[in-house]
């Protein structure tokens, strides 16, 4: 080998490189386990908060402290090697900005016929269309009756488009155009998210736009509160300042309102009235009513001994028999109800029959909710009722756009407060508001996402300077996250989460205890192994594999890349086909010294030859991993990196790591055998006609295949919330449970749900499709507390819902684990998942062509692949419903699917090679001969490598995670197959294309075919 010296240097500072960069993920670790014990030393589990806030505080003294190397922890911190949401708990969510709302605001909020019934048609389209919104709208305007122009007046001929569009022109002309606004909008959208989340205090945060979508991808590894991240992001800070009226404009109007909604009550004769009506508004209302934060307004209840007459709580007075207590003299407050009630007042509030008793000088009033406060006396939230001094246009007084700056402080009585400084235009204005409400004694209502904040008076005249102060019963988190969000700016348009994956940071504690329980023990079992098999020269196999070891975790580090399970998954697979290589390397000595070639000549072309056939493999493979990184997300790409870096490293400590030992060590004489003396002659002398028996081969698989299309047309696969939509909840319980029990109570709740064991016997699985279409924090809050009170009696009587859902660490029992995906974005999965398994096969057809010059050798890889991959569906499709693990079809089992065929086409390639080679070696034998001696010749690799590669996968199989217990069982059964398909479907079916001729014939054009020359 040339340039040893070179290559040694490399390896040494390569290594001193990756321990550099794993040194800083040791210190980060350390400082933080000491933190941990300062945090348990002073609080008891009873108190997981506390122990957050102690932690914390012990991080921020000790941040810029040297801990080792002069490397202190924030330094560590930013360059630790990141874990995913799987192993470190967090939320990684997917956000579709609304282009909907985008095109509202770009035409104005028209009321053009036309132009809204082209959007509602689009929301339409889009449940079956993998086009973008903006596009079903394109094509749903252009399908309207009439002749209908984008450029009219009355859509995007306005004030917001002046300067771009012009009367007269085209809908072609005008698309484009609508096309660069959306984009800036949602370009705006991300922007405004980075800086919130930049804010947040969450180390190593990912934001990114997915390709030219409206979908923002935010991950949030260690994140705990996360009903706190979901209001950050999808809060669209919609900053208004009206004028309120007072609680004696509107006190005849409650009477009135209330006397006419009991005569609509008492005219259905089913009373349903009610609920009709709250089930109408119960979307918008929980909007009101759930996304907010608690606030303190008991200070502006005056006068609740006035006008006790409104209280009736006779049933037969729909609104007044629902109030807690009635608005005062003077106070911008109507009324104070419970939050449950909330949404039937809206319903009765907003009918026209009710609507129409409003007098002329109050038809504009718009109702608005304040914050929900606890109420210690009924023991639930109450939250009041304002009126708002609306205008024809429904604009506010004075908008949020006007706010410059934004801080969280506190008020004079020491509350947490945020107080916002506007520009010269809001200053401006802002005087002038002050300035009448002194005069009038009146209040002004700060409004955020129509949810009232404060309604404070002006008792010293006008303010000057633009500044203003929001008041409440904030925690000081909640304050900086509303200063953020204003500073931040508002998002253009409202934002859904339409995908969401929560991961407890108990869960992720527990992957990676059982991830390194069982990477270590597969590890020390194919070390032992090598040993075991290949004697000296597997110590230094050993040698190599530790250093590929080093390198990967080195190069994640370095590279900021995320590792995930799957990840762990993939070094695991890596670990095998590291093995492969040196397998190969060493069975190809091994032919050499048993030809009688001297030790020295034998190692060289051991090398050598054995480097065609560890390139072809690790390439088929490679190929695979990349089609994996482009089409895949989140944690599949985590495991395409892992798999990527690790083919690289597994090539270069094969090929030049174990020669530089091997050379290191024979240089003076010592012989090296590579073997023992139990494997010395193992497979020497074998020679097997594998091609007698392919028709039993065929009749067997085509009974198998026959057998799986057979299930996948009758009984089908168990699809997960990947490819169909829903939710789906890790929920953990302090005894072992009945599934089947279980599963019925919540198909009772939801219609339909499945519930299965996950893990131990005190640990379900729950997935239902209950408004798999509705989404947006208050479904899923509604979803998850019906749930909970499903489960609830399964659990101690003092478990709480709050306590259910939340995300402390070391919580032991609840929801642990939480993914949702809507159906829109199941159906890209879906279509992602079809072309990535397609494109892997196209891909490596090509390769093989290329590479063999020859169709039958790519008919007959591609071939065994379908064989595989059916024959896995199949046994997927037949045992899912009484495996004890999960085997839905998600994107984890379609990086499976790819492996498993990357695994095959391995194998398949390396037994084409050798066949390859004995086309030039033995130009006079029989094609069938020289086949079955070429095959002959490869069993001994390739049953060494599926021994490997499958101990260490059945470690993690039965020690790993459960999560990935699914996509690991895939792969194992996909080797299984592979290895018999490579020997008894890929090299048959080749032969069966070709010609009966001899190896002469095969290879009389070589000369103008370079590729068939051994």
């Amino acid at each position: 080998m040339q340039n040893k010296g070179l290559i040694t240097l490399f390896a040494i500072l390569f290594g001193l490189v990756s321990i550099y960069q794993l040194s800083f993920t040791y210190v980060a670790n350390k400082v933080e386990s000491s933190a941990k014990e300062f945090a348990n030393s002073k609080f008891s589990e009873n108190e997981p908060r506390e122990r957050d806030n102690a932690e914390n505080r012990y991080l921020d003294s000790v941040a810029n402290n040297s801990v080792m190397f002069g490397i202190d922890y924030q330094t560590a911190k930013e360059k630790e090697l990141n874990k995913g949401l799987d192993l470190k708990g967090g939320i990684n969510v997917i956000l579709e900005v609304s282009v909907k709302d985008i095109l509202k605001g770009l035409a104005n909020n028209s009321k053009d016929p036309a132009f809204n019934q082209a959007l509602e048609n689009a929301s339409e389209l889009q449940k079956t269309s993998q086009d973008t919104y903006l596009e079903s709208f394109f094509n749903a305007f252009e399908a309207l009756p009439g002749e209908n122009e984008l450029a009219s007046p009355d859509i995007f001929f306005n004030k917001n488009l002046e300067e771009d569009i012009e009367v007269g022109m085209t809908n072609a002309q005008v698309r484009p155009i609508i096309q660069r606004k959306i984009d800036e909008s949602i370009t705006s959208a991300f922007e405004v998210l980075r800086k919130r989340i930049d804010k947040f205090g969450v180390t190593q945060p990912n934001i990114q736009r997915l390709g030219q979508s409206a979908r923002i991808l935010v991950e949030l590894p260690g994140a705990k509160d996360v009903e706190r991240v979901k209001k950050l992001l999808q809060s669209t800070a919609q900053l208004e300042f009206w004028d309120t009226y007072k609680f004696e404009d509107f006190a005849q109007f409650l009477q009135a309102a209330d006397a006419k909604a009991g005569e609509m009550a008492s005219a259905s004769s089913s009373n349903e009235t009610e609920e009709a009506v709250a089930v109408t508004d119960t979307t918008e209302t929980a909007t009101d009513s759930t996304a907010t934060e608690d606030d303190d307004v008991s200070a502006l209840l005056g006068g609740e001994d006035m006008n006790d007459t409104l209280v009736d709580n006779n049933n037969a007075n729909p609104i007044l028999s629902k109030m807690v207590y009635p608005g005062g003299q003077g106070s911008p407050i109507l009324a104070t109800f419970r939050l449950k009630d909330t949404a039937a007042i809206n319903g009765y509030l907003r009918t026209p029959q009710i609507r129409s008793l409003l007098p002329n000088g109050l038809r504009y009033a718009k109702f608005v909710w304040g914050l929900p406060e606890s109420n210690a006396q009924l023991n639930e939230e109450v939250t009041a009722l304002y009126a708002l001094k609306g205008n024809r246009e429904n604009v506010p007084q004075l908008g949020g756009g006007v706010v410059v700056d934004a801080s969280q402080e506190y008020d004079q009585l020491s509350r947490v407060a945020v107080s916002m400084q506007m520009n010269g235009q809001g200053a401006k204005k802002w005087e002038e508001m002050t300035g009448n409400a002194y005069q009038t004694r009146g209040n002004i209502a700060i409004v955020l996402d129509d949810v009232v904040y404060s309604a404070p008076g002006v008792t010293s005249g006008p303010i000057a300077g633009g500044r203003s102060q929001i008041t409440g019963d904030f925690t000081v988190s909640e304050g900086q996250d509303l200063a953020n969000v204003l500073r931040a700016g508002k998002l253009p348009a409202s934002a859904e989460i339409i995908q969401a994956e929560v991961v407890g940071p108990t869960l992720g504690q527990e992957a990676i205890n059982s991830g390194v329980l069982s990477f270590g023990i597969a590890l020390v079992l194919v070390l032992l192994w090598m040993i075991g098999y290949y004697g000296k020269a597997g110590i230094f196999a050993d040698v190599a594999l530790l250093v590929n070891i080093l390198f990967i975790f080195g190069i994640l580090a370095g590279l900021g890349a995320v590792l995930t399970l799957p990840g762990i998954a993939g070094i695991v697979l890596t670990i095998g086909m590291s093995v492969d290589a040196n397998v190969l390397i060493f069975e190809r000595i091994r032919e050499e010294l048993a030809k009688g070639k001297a030790q020295k000549d034998a190692i060289k072309d051991g090398f050598n030859n054995a480097l065609s056939s560890i390139l072809d493999a690790n390439i088929t493979t490679g190929l695979t991993g990349l089609i994996l990184l482009v089409f895949g997300t989140g944690p599949i790409q985590g495991f395409a990196t892992t798999l990527l870096i690790g083919i690289a490293t597994s090539l270069f400590t094969a090929i030049f790591v174990t020669r530089l030992f091997i050379d290191s060590y024979t240089k003076n004489g010592k012989s090296l055998t590579c073997s023992t003396s139990l494997t010395k002659n193992l497979f020497s002398n074998v020679n097997i006609e594998f091609l007698k028996k392919r028709k039993m081969a065929y009749v067997f698989s085509g009974i198998m295949i026959i057998i799986s299309l057979g299930s996948l047309f009758t009984i089908g696969l168990n699809q997960g919330v990947d490819f169909v939509g829903g939710r789906t909840y890790t929920v953990r319980f302090d005894r072992d449970v009945n599934s089947n029990e279980i599963q019925n109570e919540l198909i009772s709740t939801f219609g339909s749900a499945e519930a299965k064991t996950y893990g131990g016997d005190n640990q379900l699985k729950i997935t239902t499709k209950y408004k798999v279409e509705e989404t947006g924090t208050e479904v899923d809050t509604e979803i998850e507390r019906m749930l909970f009170e499903t489960v609830k009696k399964y659990y101690p009587a003092d478990m709480t819902y709050e306590r259910f859902v939340g995300d402390d660490e070391g919580k032991t029992i609840g929801r642990m684990e939480y993914y949702k995906v809507s159906p829109t974005i199941a159906d890209d999965i879906k279509q992602a998942s079809f072309w990535a398994v397609l494109g892997s096969l196209i891909v490596v057809f090509l390769y093989i062509l290329l590479r063999f010059r020859r169709w039958q050798f790519s008919l007959g890889a591609v071939a065994a692949v379908f064989h595989d991959v059916l024959i896995v569906l199949g046994v997927f499709s037949l045992t899912y419903r009484f495996m004890p693990f999960s085997m839905e079809i998600d994107q984890a089992f379609i990086a499976a699917i790819l492996t498993v065929i990357g695994y095959s086409l391995n194998d398949t390639v390396i037994v084409f090679d050798r066949i390859r080679e004995y086309f030039g070696e033995h130009p006079t034998w029989k094609m069938n001969r020289m086949i079955n001696a070429a095959l002959s010749s490869t069993l001994s690799r390739t049953l060494n490598t599926s021994l490997t590669t499958l101990v260490v996968l059945l470690c993690m199989f039965f020690l790993g995670a459960e999560s990935i217990r699914g996509l690991l069982f895939a792969i194992i059964v996909g080797i299984l197959v592979g290895t018999y398909s490579s020997l008894f479907i890929a090299t048959p079916i080749m032969y069966d294309t070709v010609k009966r001729k001899t190896a002469e014939d095969f290879v009389k054009r070589k000369e103008e075919d370079p590729a068939l020359e051994a």
